[in-house]
């Protein structure tokens, strides 16, 4: 009887995901937040199911999803696309890091009572944007290519800042102090051997693809050469993240790289197109199924820092708005500026990040997680709410004027 129940549940929650693409392509209300809400209502308040019923199955599919979300993601940027956006994602990343951390530390001594380093290891945490859930928002929305990239290039770049930042600041509390350089120099050394190691492969696997093709029900050849990817880089210390989307980037523009077209001796082959709808439809379910996951992940265990949760998604999306007007190209339309400062929901490594400080001994160890956890809900509705309300006249006015000296060409 439970294996019915689970079967019909699977095969209901795939038919609303369904439904709830669709709603989103006429009503603009994102399809993640109710995936999401179900998830909240079926874990947390129903307990109808909880996480450990997925065993260690729950956490390593969260990872597949977010390979996945970016191997695909990869595969649709061009270098057009980089060369304009690269640094406009970059500068997103580092000015969303530098100015949460500091400022989410300062609120986190005055009001949750923690200790300057605990403070600051909250602020890391909440420094970034979820890769999981960026991509596929941002792909329903209507962008320009420019801004579209530099969201993906922040959601993705900022997972390694994130953990990078924590781990420094946990590893202070027994090691010789913080050191900066340190972890500067960590960060970029894992986010370029990992897009050298990513392109390497991606080059390498190119050659010899058109022999993969050859074979019988070969499909899931190239998703399991990312995890292998990905598992590897990851082993080596360095972002599997990075790699992941570093070797979707160079398979996708493997035939307009040059020099190949002058080596006769190398005939690199790119995916077929029924190949990449093959994993938009994988992305489509793993997607349905990592939001419900997420939702009912989250955790009610101390409701006044759940629902003090809220004041920090307030605080974040207000200084969300100051850091995209500081970074973002003044060549971006308004409308563009608008989403991505509505752009800011915590996701995986938040949640993963969010125990760490627990099981390094901080007393305010699990003060953090709970609160961690309550941002991760609250930024995610806050994210898909705020995307759906930029169609309405007056929220979009109000943010169309804060992001009034960016190009003022129409959005959607």
């Amino acid at each position: 009887m439970e294996t019915a129940l689970v079967i019909l549940s699977v095969g209901l929650l795939v038919f609303l995901a369904h439904f709830f693409s669709a709603l989103f392509q006429k009503t603009r209300i994102p399809d993640v937040l109710p995936l999401l809400l179900l998830g909240f209502l079926g874990g947390p308040i129903l307990h109808w199911v909880t996480p450990a019923a997925f065993g260690k199955v729950g956490g390593v599919f969260t990872v597949v999803a977010l390979v996945i979300l970016l191997f695909q993601s990869g595969l649709g940027l061009r270098p057009a696309d980089l060369k304009g956006s690269f640094w406009d994602g970059l500068k997103l990343t580092l000015f969303h890091y530098l100015m949460t951390m500091p400022l989410v530390a300062l609120l986190a001594r005055a009001f949750l009572g923690l200790t300057w380093l605990e403070a600051a290891v909250l602020g890391s945490i909440l420094g970034g944007t979820s890769s999981a859930v960026v991509i596929p928002m941002v792909e329903r929305i209507r962008l320009g290519g420019a801004a579209k990239t530099s969201l993906l290039l922040e959601s993705t770049f900022s997972d390694v800042f994130c953990i990078v930042g924590t781990l420094g600041l946990l590893n202070a509390v027994k090691g010789p102090g913080l050191q900066v350089g340190v972890l500067t120099g960590e960060a970029l050394l894992s986010f370029l051997l990992a897009g050298v190691i990513g392109g390497a492969c991606a080059f390498l696997w190119s050659l010899v693809l058109g022999l993969v093709h050859r074979l019988e029900n070969s499909a899931f050849m190239t998703p399991a050469f990312v995890f292998i990817l990905y598992g590897g880089v990851e082993l080596a210390g360095y972002s599997g993240a990075i790699a992941a989307l570093s070797f979707g980037v160079v398979l996708g523009n493997i035939s307009s790289l040059p020099l190949l077209g002058r080596w006769e001796a190398l005939r690199p082959v790119t995916l077929k197109g029924t190949e990449k709808e093959f994993f938009s439809e994988i992305v489509f379910l793993l997607k349905t199924f990592f939001f419900v996951y997420i939702g009912l992940s989250l955790k009610l265990d101390n409701l006044f820092l759940f629902w003090g949760g809220i004041g920090f998604v307030l605080f974040l999306f207000a200084l969300r708005m100051a850091v995209v007007w500081i970074s973002l190209s003044r060549k971006a339309s308004a409308w563009d500026a608008s989403v991505a400062a509505v752009m800011n929901p915590k996701g995986l490594a938040a949640a993963v990040l969010a125990g760490l400080p627990l099981k390094a001994g901080l007393a305010g160890g699990a003060t953090i997680q709970s609160v961690v956890y309550a941002v991760v809900l609250f930024s995610i509705v806050g994210s898909a709410l705020l995307v759906f309300l930029l169609n309405f006249s007056p929220i979009r006015r109000f943010y169309a004027a804060f992001f009034k000296g960016f190009s003022q060409e129409p959005g959607p």
